[in-house]
């Protein structure tokens, strides 16, 4: 379990709905943990939507100030530095969706990598499309890590349809993962499934999720 967890990927990759359930993982096991957004070029699902979750749950949220608004800037609070510059707690960061999103991760680098207590995750979804395969996923890791100046360390196969995923889906991905992991030479960290078909995995490495909901602001 490294302290800071850095969750990237493509646009519908579902990576912010990773970011949260792992964050309320993490609280429900004991740990001391906060989560941040840093994606600035996705308004359209964000951190920032499961926000009155994470605050019963104690998980303290930093995300940009005009989140979940209809004003889309590229700015990042100051607070975010303490997840990087405080160790005293685990901490779980949302990247951007594309090699765009991961230039803001460029400013906390020089931190993350003197620490070196650090997983860089990718979240690929291979019903998405540019993510099909393993190969267009790699590209597309490519990319991220070039732009945010930090290599992927693990994968995690979100591959879903939403609400109409079943099990069958999800292992009829289970080969390209495993292909993209032979390309890359990195670990599966975990397969994320829908919580009501965890069940249909017995005995893997799984992540059940509750999907977050987007909020719609008046």
């Amino acid at each position: 379990m490294k302290r800071l967890t850095l969750f990237a990927g493509h646009y519908g990759s579902g990576k912010t709905n990773i970011a949260v359930n792992y964050a309320l993982k993490l609280q429900r096991e004991g740990k001391p943990v906060k989560i941040a957004d840093l994606d600035i070029v996705n308004p359209y699902f964000r951190t920032k939507d499961s926000a009155e979750e994470l605050q019963a749950a104690g998980i303290e949220l930093i995300s940009p100030a005009f989140a979940n608004s209809n004003v889309d800037l590229p700015a990042l609070p100051q607070e975010l530095y303490s997840l990087v510059q405080n160790r005293n707690f685990y901490a779980i960061m949302d990247i951007g969706g594309d090699e765009r999103g991961a230039l803001a991760l460029g400013r906390y680098r020089p931190y993350i990598l003197e620490e070196g207590n650090f997983e860089m995750v990718f979240v690929a979804n291979f019903f998405r499309p540019l993510t099909r395969t393993a190969e267009e996923a790699l590209e597309v890791m490519r990319e991220i890590e070039a732009a945010g100046g930090i290599a992927f360390t693990a994968i995690v196969n979100n591959s879903n349809l939403g609400e109409e995923t079943t099990a069958a889906d999800i292992r009829s991905t289970a080969g390209e993962a495993e292909k993209l992991s032979a390309l890359s030479g990195l670990p599966l960290l975990f397969t994320s499934v829908r919580a009501d078909l965890a069940q249909a995995f017995p005995g893997e490495e799984i992540l059940p999720l509750k999907l977050q909901k987007k909020i719609i602001d008046g």
